[in-house]
């Protein structure tokens, strides 16, 4: 790989920013723009996931709308995507519905305890809204617990046991969220206990949600199986289709650039960076994982290893134990790989350490352009 050409931006953004690339999201919208014209299912933004709305005209010349969890992320698709708006929230308060009601198009409860709460508010709306139930089909593959939907005792989505069918009178669909960046197979297991346990109640559904967790634009998903899957449930049950990725659509198109600021050593080197991963990258210690970074390998696999950590006083904000084939040194730039998702819509202040800035490159045009920088004030704003 030449670094150089493929990331012209490294040394000519502020340090730490996020780089987003249209032309890498290009490429992620045509497979999901082939999944939706062969199946005519409806693919939505998922906000929690990525949510860079300097991005949304280019993303919605493919995709229909945005699906939120929270009032705030409903008004954003709303006001800056358009499109349909759907939202699926644990719980919903008299506070929030009024003023989301004026931003959703789709709404789906977590229990039958809400939806009979807020169905005469809902129905009294000015807007045509259609209602669902997030159900759980009790069954999953993922494979770390603060991931899985369907994990024993969840608060997430009705079980079988505790349905109601005589409360269904006014939802139009059922929603099912059970995978985590996972393939078609995965879908197609959790396909077979959700249709074991509510197909019965399909049939009266005008849509069904098959939720996020799709790894759609991963190279070695099976996009021939997952249109299957949605074609067979269509033309089965007579409903649409919705899926709502997230990290689909930001999938390996961002990148994180950052500097040395200090090397130390510990009984071994030991490489401090502007960036963060408690702050800045917090799915690292999350999930956990070890991100790629480009021009180095794993520990010892070149000639210099450093354990590279972040500014912040957490002990373990630290990225991780990387070599290289020479040693680093202050001031230098370091890419981290897939940045884009689960980074700006997580990231925080803690410590006071400023965000990363965000920029967008276009390789057409060879143009990196920095669309938003952070100081002291965002900091300040967030607190009292």
């Amino acid at each position: 790989m030449d670094v150089a050409e493929e990331f012209p931006f490294a040394q000519a953004v502020p340090s730490p920013c996020y780089v987003s690339d249209r032309g890498k999201l290009a490429k992620n919208l045509a497979v999901l723009a082939g999944v939706q014209q062969r199946t005519g299912c409806t693919i939505l933004l998922a906000l929690k996931g990525f949510a860079q709305w300097s991005l949304f005209g280019q993303i919605g010349q493919v995709l229909k709308g945005t699906t939120a969890s929270s009032l705030d992320e409903a008004r954003l698709g709303f006001e800056e995507f358009g499109g349909e708006t759907h939202i699926f929230c644990p719980a919903y308060t008299e506070k929030d519905l009024p003023e989301l009601l004026g931003y959703v198009d789709h709404l789906v409860f977590n229990s039958f305890s809400q939806w009979t709460r807020f169905r005469p508010q809902v129905l009294a709306s000015p807007r045509k809204i259609s209602c669902g139930i997030r159900v759980n089909p009790e069954y999953s593959e993922v494979g770390v617990d603060i991931y899985n939907p369907c994990g024993r005792y969840s608060r997430l989505g009705v079980t079988r046991l505790e349905f109601r069918p005589e409360l269904l009178d006014g939802i139009d669909g059922l929603h099912f969220h059970a995978l985590c960046e996972q393939n078609a197979d995965a879908l197609q297991h959790t396909l077979a206990a959700f249709e074991a346990k509510f197909g019965e109640f399909i049939k009266g559904m005008r849509w069904v949600n098959f939720g996020g967790g799709h790894h759609i634009t991963r190279p070695d998903y099976d996009v021939e199986l997952l249109c299957r899957l949605i074609e067979g449930v269509q033309q089965k049950y007579g409903v649409q289709v919705y899926l709502e990725p997230g990290e689909a659509i930001a999938l390996n198109i961002g990148v994180l650039v950052c500097e040395v600021v200090d090397l130390v050593r510990n009984e071994m080197e030991i490489a401090i960076l502007d960036a963060s991963a408690s702050a800045h990258m917090p799915d690292v210690l999350e999930m956990p994982y070890r991100p790629r970074l480009i021009g180095a390998g794993q520990p010892g696999e070149f000639p210099y290893t450093y354990r590279l950590g972040g500014p912040t006083c957490l002990a373990g904000d630290v990225i991780g134990d990387y070599s290289f084939p020479q040693p680093l040194t202050i001031g230098q730039r370091l890419i981290f790989c897939d940045m884009a998702h689960y980074t700006m819509v997580k990231n925080t202040t803690f410590n006071g350490v400023r965000l990363p800035a965000i920029a967008v490159y276009d390789p057409a045009a060879g143009v990196t352009e920095v669309v938003r920088q952070f100081g002291y004030a965002d900091y300040r704003n967030r607190l009292s």
